[in-house]
């Protein structure tokens, strides 16, 4: 995704988590973090759980919810 791929405004992605990719089921610039609520960029988007489907905004918010989910 680039610059000219944007439309005006901002709309929320819908995503399919996988293993080590992600599926755009629509299009959208960003996803919410299921933590923080942040918007994360499509193109930033580097954190998420396979397993609960939700994203997360960088590698503490991932951790804290891992720790907060396994027990």
């Amino acid at each position: 995704m680039n610059i000219f791929d944007q439309k005006f405004g901002s709309s929320e992605a819908v995503v399919r988590y996988l293993d080590a990719d992600f599926v755009i089921l629509r299009p959208g610039n960003f996803v919410r973090c299921a933590v923080t609520g942040k918007p994360i960029p499509i193109d930033e988007l580097t954190y998420w759980s396979v397993d609960r489907q939700e994203p997360y905004f960088d590698a503490q918010t991932a951790f804290e919810a891992y720790s907060a989910h396994r027990g």
